[in-house]
């Protein structure tokens, strides 16, 4: 019992690899790609919000250059990129018990690298 209370602990903690039982791992996995997602949307927001302001700003080319458009096109098809990708990475395990733990893993994976490379477009 302490055992797995401590394998509960751990998983809850984000490593889900070492959840007691399959369906607290998957679990476990859709809490951290919710929690990915949450901190995506927010720096999407801000990234979106940056590009419109440059878009705005951009005098010399009359209008600008079509940042915001470009941005909005950019997620939307890295969305539908993601989520078939990790649809993808989930069938390995060919409809086990182990496949939301793929799928969400990788989603979450893939999510935190999107993140990364919004804040560094604000930046840029």
């Amino acid at each position: 019992m302490l055992l797995s209370l401590l394998l509960l602990a751990d998983a809850v903690g984000g490593n889900c690899g070492k959840a007691p039982t399959q369906a607290l791992a998957n679990a476990c996995a859709e809490r951290g790609w919710q929690a990915s997602d949450a901190a995506m949307a927010r720096e999407w927001r801000a990234t979106y919000a940056a590009m419109k302001a440059r878009d705005a700003n951009d005098k010399i080319r009359g209008g600008g250059l079509g940042y915001a458009a470009a941005a909005l096109a950019s997620q939307r098809a890295w969305l539908k990129l993601r989520d078939t990708q990790c649809v993808w990475e989930g069938g390995v395990y060919g409809g086990g018990s182990a496949q939301p733990l793929a799928r969400f893993s990788c989603m979450e994976r893939m999510t935190n690298e999107r993140a990364q490379a919004l804040r560094e477009l604000r930046r840029n």
